[in-house]
């Protein structure tokens, strides 16, 4: 049984040395367009740094038993109880506790701390859902644009969308943002982000607004375009919109 468990350790230690260098090194993610993106990417990454030794030990438990302690023509023909032990238990149990605590903590509670500003934002949006369409209010500039196909955000700006609906819930989420949240008739959610890049959807499809809630027959063309721009153009864009809407 010793001569097992040091081979079963083994196992585990190369197998999750492999599986932390494959989470480290590989670009899981997609674009990242906003720095609560960057936030939340790298709590996804923290998160599956810890999951990878525990997700592995079970793994390498479960094909080593298998292989290992299969059952053969000259065994006999039942099966010998084995006795659970309670040091092994124990550790188990006290281990996996203290990590599902600490993620609590690091990175959720720190993590939405990171999230949430309690700075005024340098821009307003207002968003505004109904089947099958979005519309955006920049009130600061007293811009509405119904049935929208593109969202424009300036670069570098926080940015504070306020989200309701007309009708039933829906949802709005910016894949490139990481963020989403829920449009509640009565209701105002607000979302705040910075974008960091410049862009639009045209050179990547993240860049959109999607409706992640599912409304009904015209829910997957409930999207709109979104195209982060530099301050300049963002305030010539919005000259051009107020004189010619």
């Amino acid at each position: 049984m010793k001569k097992d468990l040091i081979i079963f350790v083994i196992m585990w230690l190369v197998v999750t040395a492999v599986g932390e260098w494959l989470v480290l090194s590989a670009n899981i993610f997609p674009l990242q367009a906003a720095a609560e993106a960057i936030i939340i990417d790298d709590a996804f990454r923290f998160l599956l740094i810890l999951a990878v030794p525990v997700f592995t030990f079970v793994v390498v438990a479960l094909v080593y038993s298998i292989v290992r302690f299969r059952a053969r023509e000259e065994d006999a023909p039942h099966a010998v109880p084995v006795h659970t032990s309670r040091p092994v238990a124990v550790t188990w149990f006290v281990v996996t506790s203290a990590l599902a605590i600490f993620v609590i903590f690091n990175p959720g509670l720190k993590g939405l701390a990171e999230l949430q500003s309690s700075a005024e934002p340098d821009l307003v949006v207002e968003v505004v859902a109904q089947k099958w369409e979005w519309a955006y209010s920049y009130p600061q500039y007293g811009l509405t644009i119904e049935d929208a196909d593109e969202l424009v955000l300036p670069v570098d700006q926080q940015i504070r969308f306020e989200i309701t609906t007309k009708d039933i819930i829906h949802s709005f989420w910016i894949p490139a943002f990481r963020l989403k949240m829920d449009a509640v008739p009565g209701q105002i959610n607000t979302l705040q982000a910075t974008p960091t890049i410049t862009g639009a959807y045209a050179g990547d499809s993240n860049l959109r607004v999607q409706c992640a809630e599912l409304c009904g027959t015209g829910h997957t063309r409930m999207r709109t375009d979104v195209r982060i721009v530099e301050q300049e153009e963002f305030e010539a864009w919005i000259a051009e919109m107020t004189t010619n809407p």
